[in-house]
């Protein structure tokens, strides 16, 4: 396995019921095919080397010594190849037939699964030739000359790849055999298949295996078969699914005339941290597991992915776009409207800087306003330009409280701060952490006065990603009396404020809100360079988009410095060099293990995704953890 991926493959071949010689031939080959690619395992559909729709050539003694000989035959001849393979047949156990999945690798059949519920209505009819798994009177079985475990309960293991298998109307149930094999240890379930068409069925059954997956917090990998079936009564067309807790990685075109491989990487690491972090996984666990059948993948070197990995893993795309963006937006404003509600105030004081977090905070506030019916000039802006502040910055925040039709106010620091750095003795040459946080600390001061002026409430402005990377003047912008961006990362924070700028009808509106996306991010601290911002922040921490990526996968999923690295070559191969990418993680890690002493003490804010910093929720870590572990592994890649 790869950094914890398992490559698995869902194989639709071409059959014809009844030849099993044919689908011998196609099984095989599809098999070699899937091991070219780098397959490590794949499900073939149910049935597949008879044809699912035999219907009573079932009961031929013919077919079924032919089956298991073909079985056999596939075995031996694929003994070379490394894959976990599951096939399907009917397969005799004493004086009853059984609709089977064949599991194999190296030569050796490892276990046979029979089917559990056989579906018995409409166009099914399974009963009048197969019998219930659930009713097996054995635990072995002997199959093409081999012994092998028998039973609804195999679990077959490889390092942490925790195989369960199903069949087809398993998965339709109230209580899939799936769901028991998960808690008994299973990571990934293979289901083989031969579901027909029906108007509308398709988009269900995507639903079940998506719903399964994530409920089980597995990876789901479906085959069901295709061309060759019977189509007299019904079609069959061939879908092949592989789905990851809740995310379908992967599908194919159904109605296909030639074989297909649909192939999905299976991160099991991911899917095992998630198990762990919800105890209530755990909790639902029985004292029984099932029977652990060891299997061995040879060892491979980290190749690129199958699967894609999201440079913007916190940003929403495509079609779910518009709803998330609405989504996020809502509970930052909901947020802040409870607690405006709370505390009786009906005005709320906020910095308004130009900057991109300052916008968010203030739409943001706009909508709480608006939810709760109170006039937005109960919102008061306030600017405070100092030594950093760019004409461009000032403008766009006049513009915006202009354009949102807020109270605006502004306070020049330049001689509080001036008088201030006098009063310590700190010359105003001396552009230190001084200097710098003087000013951020001087804003805060007068954010806090003015809120007791007008007996409203400090909204804080600072993201996600700042927190993460302690990048906030302690007491200073670090602090206020709600923070609506404190589950917001910055490169969502973007995304965000450009949704609400393709949203508006307001022409200079947008326009502010373009110019504030196109102006780099900095704290404005230091004298600017000409008309420009000499502060940039990407330059001084690193980029964001890094920062952020790092971020989620860093918190999200628990993975080591050496996982994250290595997804982030998969992500940003194209934009950064190795070694940039190596330096901003071990920015990263310093900087987040240093800085957790002003999260400890974080004002509340909301969470809206599935990371977050707080201390009273997602995040605990004492102040003075050691960075050394994860440094170490960082600066040996």
């Amino acid at each position: 396995m790869n950094y914890g991926f398992i490559k698995t493959a869902a194989a639709v071949p071409c059959v014809r019921v009844g030849d099993i010689a044919f689908n011998l031939q196609q099984t095989q080959r599809l098999l070699l095919a899937a091991a070219e690619q780098g397959a490590e395992v794949v499900v073939f559909p149910e049935l597949g080397l008879t044809g699912y729709s035999c219907g009573d050539l079932f009961a031929q003694t013919l077919l079924l010594d032919e089956a298991e000989r073909a079985l056999g035959t596939l075995v031996a001849a694929t003994a070379q190849v490394p894959c976990l393979c599951a096939v399907g047949l009917p397969v005799r156990v004493e004086n009853a037939l059984y609709n089977c999945a064949a599991v194999f690798q190296k030569g050796e059949i490892l276990g046979v699964v029979p089917k559990t519920f056989l579906p018995n209505y409409n166009e099914f009819y399974e009963k009048r030739w197969f019998h219930s798994g659930a009713e097996a009177p054995v635990d072995t079985v002997v199959l093409a000359g081999q012994e092998a475990p028998f039973g609804t309960d195999l679990l077959f293991a490889c390092g942490g790849a925790v195989v369960g298998v199903e069949l087809c109307e398993d998965l339709w149930v109230p209580v899939p055999p799936s769901s028991l094999l998960a808690l008994a240890g299973a990571n990934v379930i293979l289901n083989l298949s031969a579901s027909n068409e029906s108007a509308g069925k398709n988009d269900y059954l995507k639903s079940l295996v998506i719903q399964q997956s994530a409920r089980c917090c597995c990876g789901y990998v479906y085959a069901s078969a295709g061309v060759g079936e019977s189509s007299t009564d019904v079609v069959f067309a061939g879908n092949g699914l592989v789905a990851e807790n809740g995310t379908l990685l992967a599908g194919n075109p159904r109605f296909g005339l030639q074989p297909q491989l649909i192939l999905g990487e299976i991160d099991t690491e991911r899917l095992q941290h998630d198990r762990r972090q919800h105890g209530t996984f755990a909790d639902d666990m029985g004292p029984e597991g099932g029977r652990v059948i060891d299997f061995t993948l040879p060892p491979t070197k980290p190749v690129p992915l199958h699967r894609s990995v999201p440079a913007l893993p916190f940003v929403p795309d495509g079609l779910d776009r518009v709803l998330r963006c609405e989504e996020i937006l809502n509970i930052q404003a909901h947020g802040l409207a409870r607690r405006l509600q709370h505390t009786g105030a009906q005005t709320a004081v906020i910095g308004v800087s130009g900057g991109l977090d300052s916008t968010l905070a203030l739409l943001v506030a706009v909508r709480a306003f608006d939810l709760l019916g109170l006039p937005r000039t109960g919102i008061c802006g306030v600017t405070m330009p100092c030594f950093g502040t760019t004409d461009r910055t000032y403008q766009n925040a006049l513009a915006l409280m202009k354009a949102l039709k807020i109270t605006s106010r502004e306070v020049n620091i330049r001689a509080a701060v001036t008088q201030h750095l006098k009063d310590l003795k700190h010359p105003l040459s001396a552009r230190d952490i001084t200097y710098e946080n003087a000013q951020a600390r001087e804003r805060t001061q007068v954010l806090m006065d003015i809120s007791n002026q007008v007996g409203g409430l400090v909204i804080g402005t600072g993201d996600l990603s700042e927190l993460a990377l302690g990048w906030a003047t302690y007491n200073g912008d670090h602090m206020s009396m709600y923070g609506v961006n404190a589950g917001v990362p910055k490169t969502l924070v973007r995304h965000l404020v450009s949704y609400e700028a393709d949203q508006t009808q307001d022409k200079k509106l947008r326009a502010t809100l373009q110019d504030v996306l196109d102006t780099p991010v900095s704290p404005e601290l230091l004298p600017p360079s000409g008309k420009k911002i000499a502060q940039k922040t990407e330059d001084l921490v690193g980029p964001y988009e890094l920062h952020d990526f790092f971020l989620y996968y860093f918190l999200r999923f628990g993975f080591s410095p050496k996982k994250i690295y290595w997804l982030a070559q998969q992500a940003f191969a194209h934009k950064y060099k190795e070694e940039e990418m190596k330096k901003w993680l071990q920015t990263f890690l310093r900087r987040f293990f240093a800085q957790q002493f002003k999260r400890s003490c974080l004002p509340d804010g909301p969470k809206v995704g599935s990371v977050s910093l707080s201390p009273r929720g997602d995040w605990r870590m004492p102040s003075d953890a050691c960075a050394a572990l994860w440094l170490k592994e960082c600066e040996d890649l």
